[in-house]
């Protein structure tokens, strides 16, 4: 959909379905229609060949699987909407590089180990889910879960040059949602450096060709049962629940009218568990721009405690006024 602004900017909005692609896909589309739209020549073509996440035989998966993925039919029905009940919504913000940096360091302890910054903002918002579930009832008894998004082209072809040429360039859905279950009070009470340790821990299984080559495989023992991530069917009685994704590595898409203003994600699954997607701001190098699907009191909590991390996008930020108008 394109829709034309009375400031003369344009918005161009796609939807697509993540059971066939993934973000990194839907990226590559969004390149080659630019380039097309511009007669400029495919800077990549896409790859369709399935064959390329072929399940082994005969195939193996880790038992930890089992607690990652689920399928759709064992899930309980979903609650029906109660009245009053808090609501999922959503909301853009930007994070300063200076503030990113400052996160980094005290998830690392110090400089003790490395964390890295999507670790670091990631963990973060764990403590302050986790903070904002303190006024549920038995809040000392419910836990919060999180995940992280992790793309597999990498993985599954490392150590093959002719392989990691074609799967960075596979178009379908090749990601992995590890996600780390703690008691609310602990993740609220223990310092960043813990929560980021937690964080990579449970991401260390996943990031490998092993991990993925299991995933492939437990999903072939389960056809044609559909399944979905466990973190995603995750009720809110048993506490809150989040996922974070990234789009760090996708390039701004340029039609030929120049650097566009902002672009964002938006994931209305329609289930309990939120979504979160940061991606790189187009007005200043090192900040990144923050989507933010979270329940409404959630959000409260992050723009109470937190407003001087999670600042309003506002026009001035992204300097609209320096955009000239596309349309006379």
């Amino acid at each position: 959909m394109v829709t034309e602004l009375k400031c003369g900017g344009v918005v161009v909005g796609c939807t697509f379905d993540h059971r066939i692609a993934d973000a990194y896909s839907a990226n590559l589309f969004l390149v080659s229609w630019a380039e097309m739209a511009q007669s400029k020549p495919l800077s990549i073509i896409p790859s369709f060949r399935r064959s390329l996440l072929n399940p082994r035989r005969p195939g193996f998966y880790h038992p930890s699987l089992d607690d990652m993925y689920v399928p759709i039919s064992s899930l309980p029905p979903p609650n029906p909407p109660q009245p009053g009940a808090d609501h999922l919504i959503s909301r853009l913000y930007y994070v300063s590089s200076e503030q990113l940096t400052l996160l980094q360091t005290l998830a690392s302890g110090g400089g003790i180990r490395r964390r890295t910054k999507l670790e670091s903002l990631s963990s973060f918002l764990w403590k302050m889910v986790a903070k904002s579930a303190d006024v549920m009832e038995n809040a000392d008894k419910k836990t919060c879960k999180m995940g992280i998004v992790v793309d597999g082209r990498g993985r599954l072809s490392s150590g093959d040059d002719d392989k990691t040429a074609l799967m960075a360039t596979y178009f379908g859905n090749v990601l992995s949602i590890p996600f780390g279950e703690k008691i609310i009070g602990e993740l609220k009470d223990q310092p960043l450096s813990w929560v980021a340790d937690e964080v990579h821990e449970y991401l260390k299984a996943a990031v490998t060709k092993e991990h993925f080559l299991g995933l492939i495989d437990w999903v072939e023992a389960h056809r044609p049962e559909p399944a979905i991530a466990k973190i995603y069917g995750s009720g809110s009685s048993h506490g809150p629940a989040f996922v974070v994704s990234s789009g760090q590595r996708f390039p701004a898409v340029d039609f030929g009218w120049g650097r566009p203003a902002v672009g964002s994600y938006h994931f209305p699954w329609g289930g309990d568990a939120g979504y979160v997607m940061p991606m790189p701001s187009p007005a200043r190098d090192g900040d990144w721009v923050v989507y933010l699907h979270l329940l409404k009191g959630q959000i409260k909590l992050i723009e109470d405690e937190a407003s001087h991390i999670f600042r309003p996008l506002t026009s001035e930020y992204l300097k609209l006024a320096d955009f000239p108008p596309l349309i006379s």
